[in-house]
């Protein structure tokens, strides 16, 4: 039996899709049903590893643990990962296939379809339900043809469909009546109900609107989910500089250059919700501020990334502020970046060459075809700390710097630490996820007596308190309807 299958579409990008997605699969299994999330394709530079050693958007990972699931390849078949303004590395079923640029990849979506189809078939088959997540808007008409991403989705496997908008952006009925008017009419008809997501106010005063909305577009607006204050789930793709209310004590200052080609920000995300820390993303053009621990994220450009790097004053700020005895963090890409040089001799990242590094660790490093990908634990070489997390990498560094490795994990080492200690490097993406570690790395960075926060906790406490706020707020027999099910009563208890 085929599962029961409704996608979510956005007027815009960052509409809501990924949270109405993951709030509605938690809905879902609190009644008892299996349940998986799905986005055909995704465009996206934060990415998670699978329980099959694949890669898929950071989004469908959390949407995963809200099914209760380990995240899987088939959740997300196609990811399109940036490395330019008109090239992407092409992700098809978890693994590296391509790298395109726009044209190429419209006359590769031949194939990519067969992966989607592949992969829901298989979801289909294991699964009681399915919730979809689009991608941007289907209202792109200039993409339209070959669609895979949304109605070219939907119709292909004939499953209804919810257009979301958000409200706190203004302009929330041009954008639903606007969507609606460009899709086809066997597009427009699939769009069986409206959500309104982020409204602050008096619903009251909304009403009219409301009233005026269903009666010129002949669609029931089924929830005005709220504004939910403080609410976080890691973003696909978007950077926020929102941070946690502060404690009376002392902050440690963290600083992270927004790189072209940033990858994986979510990996700062606990340092951003730590009530000790105050992290301030420093983007192109701003003036670098003064701080105790400077991280260098991923990139999907090292070379690239490192050349921006330089033409914006950082590695000079790097210098001064290692001279002042600031620390200094590298993850990933930025790991890459700290060692004498970072060679590309076939061109996976861009021209083939190679780049001289900020020499203060001694290794270099060689982009490989194989992509490294790996979910891995061990513990901090310092502090003892547990510590897991994932690795998304194609460059292999040796040197001598890696005798002092960041952490020993259950089968290698990882990373390095410079002989004065003050520089860390690691592959690990996730690294600050785990609670010790990342109070062990704070204590190192040099904040006394930091409290330890459990990062995947908090992201369990907001996934059910969206889903409590989806339970009260939309109409849950048009989701029954909409699935063709009457779910069983909820086994969840409410606090």
């Amino acid at each position: 039996m085929r599962a029961y299958t409704l996608m979510i579409q956005g007027t815009t990008s960052d509409a809501g899709k990924s949270t109405l997605v993951a709030g509605l699969c938690r809905v879902l299994k609190r009644r008892g049903l299996k349940v998986a999330p799905f986005k055909p394709q995704n465009m996206a530079l934060n990415s998670a590893v699978t329980v099959d050693g694949g890669e898929i958007g950071r989004a469908q990972a959390v949407q995963a643990q809200a099914c209760g699931l380990e995240p899987h390849s088939d959740m997300n078949p196609v990811l399109l990962k940036p490395s330019s303004d008109t090239a992407a590395q092409v992700i098809i079923q978890g693994k590296v296939a391509a790298s395109l640029d726009a044209r190429a990849y419209h006359d590769y979506k031949t194939v990519a379809r067969r992966a989607v189809m592949e992969s829901y078939a298989r979801l289909a088959a294991n699964y009681d339900a399915i919730i979809v997540e689009g991608a941007g808007s289907p209202a792109e008409i200039n993409l339209r043809d070959n669609d895979i991403a949304n109605m070219g989705f939907a119709e292909a496997v004939d499953c209804p469909v919810w257009l979301v908008a958000d409200i706190d952006r203004g302009g929330v009925f041009a954008h639903l009546h606007g969507t609606l008017a460009l899709l086809a009419p066997s597009e427009r008809a699939r769009v069986e109900a409206l959500v309104i997501n982020r409204f602050r106010g008096d619903l009251g005063l909304l009403q009219s609107g409301l009233d005026w909305l269903e009666r010129e577009t002949g669609k029931k607006v089924v929830g005005v989910l709220p504004y939910l204050h403080g609410l976080h789930l890691e973003a696909e793709d978007a950077l926020t500089q929102a941070a946690a209310p502060s404690t009376s004590g002392p902050r440690l200052r963290v600083i992270v250059p927004v790189l072209p080609r940033i990858s994986n920000h979510t990996d700062f995300d606990p340092l951003r919700l730590h009530p000790q820390v105050e992290l301030r993303f420093v983007g192109p053009n701003e003036a670098i501020p003064g701080a105790d621990l400077i991280i260098l994220p991923g990139s999907k450009n090292t070379r690239a990334d490192l050349a921006w790097l330089r033409e914006h004053g950082w590695e000079q700020a790097i210098a001064r502020h290692l001279r002042y005895g600031g620390k200094l963090i590298g993850l990933c890409g930025g790991f890459q970046m700290l060692g004498h040089a970072v060679h590309d001799p076939n061109g996976f990242e861009g021209e083939p060459g190679s780049s001289t590094g900020l020499g203060l660790l001694d290794m270099e490093t060689t982009l490989e075809r194989e992509k490294q990908l790996h979910r891995v634990q061990g513990r901090l070489a310092f502090g003892d700390a547990p510590v897991e997390g994932y690795e998304i990498h194609i460059g292999i560094s040796r040197g001598a710097a890696l005798a002092h490795p960041a952490a020993r994990l259950a089968d290698r080492d990882d990373g390095a630490i410079s002989g004065d200690g003050q520089v860390l490097g690691t592959y690990l993406h996730g690294l600050f996820e785990s609670p010790a570690a990342c109070t062990a790395l704070l204590a190192w960075a040099g904040l006394k007596n930091p409290q330890t926060l459990d990062y995947r906790v908090l992201r369990e406490t907001n996934i059910e308190r969206l889903a409590d706020a989806i339970e009260d707020h939309l109409d849950l027999a048009a989701l029954e309807r909409a699935l063709g099910i009457r779910p069983a009563q909820s086994t969840t208890t409410r606090a």
